[in-house]
């Protein structure tokens, strides 16, 4: 069990009943929306410098969720609409 405060930071993917995992997380990422060449994605290299960017983040967690906003960020940082959601300055912003 889970001291007070480190339960109450627990998204639905941190729970024990439900876990995020590379390959659940890569079976979103092989659906049609994220193929090369999808309207919705960035392009390979703004992806890549995205991931980065998110694994150097003290709000990453378990190397795939991000604290400030609980999207799973190889998800987020792939789709052109979103951008960084970090409180006080985004690292990285939407792409045209």
């Amino acid at each position: 069990m889970r001291a007070g405060n480190e339960a109450d930071r627990d998204c639905k993917g941190c729970r024990s009943d439900f876990r995020v995992t590379e390959e659940r997380i890569d079976k979103i990422l092989s659906s049609p929306m994220f193929r090369p060449g999808s309207v919705y994605c960035v392009p390979d290299a703004v992806y890549e410098e995205r991931l980065a960017r998110c694994r150097a983040c003290p709000k990453l967690i378990d190397g795939h969720t991000c604290v400030a906003c609980g999207c799973l960020v190889r998800i987020t940082a792939k789709l052109k609409e979103k951008r960084c959601p970090l409180p006080g300055g985004a690292e990285w912003e939407t792409y045209a």
